[in-house]
């Protein structure tokens, strides 16, 4: 374990034996500290973090902070459970949980820029990037491989489906659906986020496929519960699955389609 001597452990932390810290961070009692893990300098990990292995804490970031939540007190605090191998860039902010017994839990393989935020109870999961001071309030749920672009700010209780891209500057008031691009500022659909769908590697067909669904949806004058029914049997894939179980889960309604 490599520790700087200005650093402040305190009496019941946890750390792997691997683990990096440097100048005058913080790291509070009952934080647990995964193997390969490198905290930078002046970092602050607070006592209800459970952090798995070889994340990367970069400069001032503060992990498990206390909520910006008028009705929060430190007997209600929920952890932050963060999984493997997410780089936090400087001044990255993410608070503890406080309404969810779960709390704030992020997955693994994220990478968030610096001075990037994510508020109580978010579900975060995999292969995300967050641009810098991307924000997103409490009880945001995002799913794998989303890009979020600079200055995006996330609604409470919005969710971002998977493979989505919000261009930058954009505020999010409403769900947006998996395989997107969103835009404007309050985010429309604009079209499909295909360079996101060429780099994970979806085929030609598939891609297709997927528009040829959200043409259903949109563009075929059908009621919305019709047209989810005809995507499924016109369109079979796990993709229309995905896209018909998002938008018939949503609560807060989708983001509107621009002409």
């Amino acid at each position: 374990m490599r520790i700087h001597p200005t650093a402040i452990i305190e009496a019941g932390a946890q750390l792997h034996d691997t683990v990096q810290v440097g100048a005058y961070s913080i790291i509070e009692a009952g934080a647990v500290i995964g193997a390969g893990c490198i905290i930078d300098s002046c970092a602050r990990i607070y006592g209800n973090t459970r952090m798995g292995m070889n994340n990367r804490v970069c400069h001032g970031a503060t992990l498990g902070v206390e909520p910006q939540d008028f009705t929060f007190t430190p007997d209600r605090a929920k952890p932050l459970t963060i999984g493997d191998r997410n780089h936090f860039k400087e001044g990255v902010n993410i608070s503890c949980g406080i309404k969810s017994d779960d709390g704030t839990r992020i997955g693994s393989d994220n990478y968030w820029m610096a001075f990037s935020h994510a508020g109580h109870d978010c579900v975060i999961g995999d292969h995300n990037i967050f641009a810098n001071t991307a924000t997103l309030a409490g009880h945001v749920t995002i799913e794998d491989r989303v890009f979020l672009s600079g200055q995006v700010a996330v609604h409470q209780f919005c969710r971002i489906g998977a493979y989505a891209m919000v261009a930058g500057v954009t505020g999010v008031a409403q769900d947006v659906p998996p395989f997107v691009l969103a835009d404007g500022h309050r985010a429309r659909m604009i079209g499909l986020n295909m360079v996101g769908l060429r780099r994970n590697g979806f085929t030609q067909i598939q891609r297709s496929q997927i528009k040829a669904v959200y043409r259903l949806i949109l563009r075929s004058g059908l009621r919305l519960a019709q047209a989810l029914i005809r995507a499924e049997q016109d369109y079979p894939s796990p993709e229309t699955a995905h896209i018909v179980q998002f938008i018939q889960s949503s609560q807060r309604g989708l983001i509107s389609f621009a002409d």
